[in-house]
């Protein structure tokens, strides 16, 4: 396709919907294949859950990269050559024949995964502004939300007539679909005029200016570890229910639809409240819905033995619910902060959670995920920590936050 030929909108947004998709695809197809890998690799469910914090913190490394490479190289270049990685890591997963193998092709699989959702904002970026931008980057992240809720039916409808490789050869094939897509149909966006040389001082100079705020570590530990609250259960999937829940491996979807379905209607109030509401108020709601959900999970787990659908996954989709009405709050405000350098904010609020994550997966969610009541606990406290910190906001400082009208494109995005 031409450099200069735009596709249009609905495209546009199926593309980068596409593209954005492969990296929760990454983390949420294989839960259902933990079992049948541990047994053949002799692993334990310790060291299965380290197959997604090296996931995790390879990909959080490339958060802080792959922005700058686009805007020196450009985005297809970039995007097509993320792609292609990814499918020979997740062939390599497909071959591994030991954990070690596994995790070191997993790794490759992180570095290249978050081509896609990160190069494709700055697309829309380049080719749209104001309003349309904001419509796109809400329709690409409607599309990108279905994935985790879809991810693990996939995983366990592959296991029902074939061996966990199939999985990593369906990531292959999807990825190398996607470079067919790409090469077809998305030109490059950024002119070679408008490139930026790729330089890694200024750019670490740019990062520890922004991490010396105080007012931005308030607020990324804000929506982090608010949503650590509900990555904890994320993480511990396979064990939530398969052990807890005494579901098969292609029944994850009673745990992440309700989820994912709780976070896309706190999107959707979220973006319908914008011009009505203030930011702290809509955020302080949002809190109060995640303190429902802890109290009333907390109760559950005290008061029944057993794990039983639905009452088990209800507090979790409505502390999905009130996560959505305050992560795009706080990320707006931490963009507002640099108007200049929101690339760079953006990317360095995404390493921080992604670093978070990868001590709930490979540390945390083996710690707890033995019991219902442990889960409850460790994640009450990833919310009251959350809590804590949007209330040091509050107090140290008195400003009124917006509603971002587009709420869907500033959700958490390591589902």
């Amino acid at each position: 396709m031409a450099e200069t030929e735009r596709p249009s909108n609905r495209r546009l947004a199926l593309i980068l919907g596409g593209l954005a998709m492969f990296g929760p695809f990454s983390i949420d197809t294989i839960f259902p294949a933990f079992p049948q890998i541990a047994g053949q690799l002799g692993a334990d469910k310790v060291a299965m859950q380290q197959t997604i914090s090296v996931y995790l913190l390879a990909y959080a490394a490339m958060s802080l990269v792959h922005g700058p490479l686009s805007d020196a190289l450009g985005r297809r270049p970039v995007i097509l050559a993320g792609l292609v990685v990814f499918a020979v890591a997740s062939a390599g997963c497909a071959l591994s024949t030991s954990l070690p193998m596994l995790l070191s092709f997993r790794a490759l699989q992180g570095f290249s995964a978050g081509v896609g959702l990160v190069v494709g904002r700055a697309v829309i970026r380049d080719v749209l502004h104001g309003h349309d931008a904001q419509r796109l980057m809400s329709q690409v992240s409607m599309i990108f939300g279905i994935a985790p809720a879809l991810a693990p039916v996939i995983g366990g409808w592959l296991l029902g007539w074939q061996r966990w490789p199939g999985i990593f050869w369906f990531l292959a094939a999807f990825a190398m679909g996607l470079v067919v897509v790409v090469w077809r149909g998305l030109p490059e966006t950024h002119a070679p005029d408008a490139r930026l040389p790729l330089q890694a001082k200024p750019l670490l100079r740019g990062y520890a200016t922004i991490l010396r705020r105080p007012r931005f570590l308030r607020l990324t530990l804000a929506g982090a570890l608010n949503f650590g609250a509900l990555f904890l259960y994320i993480a511990s999937a396979p064990a939530f229910v398969i052990d807890l829940l005494r579901l098969g491996e292609r029944d994850f979807g009673w745990f992440f639809v309700p989820m994912i379905g709780g976070m896309m209607l706190g999107a959707f109030v979220s973006g319908r409240a914008a011009g009505r509401i203030d930011g702290q108020r809509l955020a302080n709601i949002g809190f109060a819905c995640c303190g429902v959900a802890t109290l009333a999970n907390l109760g559950y787990n005290l008061l029944v033995d057993g794990h039983a659908l639905p009452w088990a996954v209800l507090p979790i989709s409505l502390n999905a619910f009130g996560i959505a009405l305050v992560f795009p709050i706080v990320t707006l405000a931490i963009l507002d902060m640099y108007p200049y350098q929101r690339g760079s904010a953006s990317s360095l609020q995404a390493f921080v959670g992604l670093l978070l994550n990868v001590v709930i997966a490979g540390m945390l969610s083996p710690m707890l995920s033995h019991g219902g009541l442990s889960l409850a606990l460790g994640a009450a406290c990833f919310t009251l920590a959350g809590w804590l910190f949007w209330r040091w906001e509050n107090l140290a400082t008195r400003r009124t936050l917006r509603v971002p009208k587009s709420p869907a494109g500033l959700e958490p995005t390591e589902l």
